[in-house]
This record gives structure tokens, C-alpha cells and sequence, in this order.
């Protein structure tokens, strides 16, 4: 059974994209954690050598290595912080 939803206007079309308008853009306070928490010095680190590994294994025409393990302490890391942090944003 498919449900269809009608919506049935009688106002004025000018109206309904003004109330468009004024609504304002919801940010994630995820991403926002995220970001700030992508800035501490330990996530940073963790950047810097998954950026060294996967400069490495792209000027390697030929190699089975593969930058799993930076990717994964890089993440480990944001996230350690986000988990600290993301309770706090809730209201």
C-alpha cells in the first residue's frame, strides 16, 4: 500500500516561499564538534601523518600499501574528542 501525501494550497504562492525564506539553515552540532575538534594538537598530529602516508603511497605507482591504519588513528582521535564534547551541545 502506497501512501501519497496531497498538499491542497489556497493561500497566496508568494506567501509560501516568504515562509521559505525566513527559515533559517540548522547547523549539526556533530559537524561543528568535529570541526573544532579536528583543529586540537592530537588530531592534528594524526592528520599530519595520514597526509604523509597517503603522499607516499601516491607517488608509488605500484604498491600494496594502503593508509587504513593512519585513517583509522586519525578518526579514533576526532572522535575521542567529539565523545567528550557532544553531550555538552545538547539541550
Amino acid at each position: 500500500m502506497v501512501f501519497e501525501e496531497k498538499v491542497i494550497s489556497n493561500g497566496d504562492p508568494q506567501e509560501e516561499e516568504e515562509e521559505e525564506d525566513e527559515e533559517e539553515e540548522l547547523v549539526d552540532p556533530l559537524e561543528t564538534i568535529r570541526q573544532k575538534c579536528e583543529q586540537t594538537e592530537h588530531c592534528v598530529h594524526a592528520r599530519e601523518k595520514l597526509e604523509i602516508c597517503e603522499t607516499r603511497v601516491g607517488s608509488r605507482s605500484a604498491t600494496t600499501e594502503d593508509c587504513t591504519e593512519e585513517l583509522f588513528d586519525f578518526l579514533h582521535a576526532r572522535d575521542h574528542c567529539v565523545a567528550h564534547q557532544v553531550f555538552h551541545s545538547i539541550k
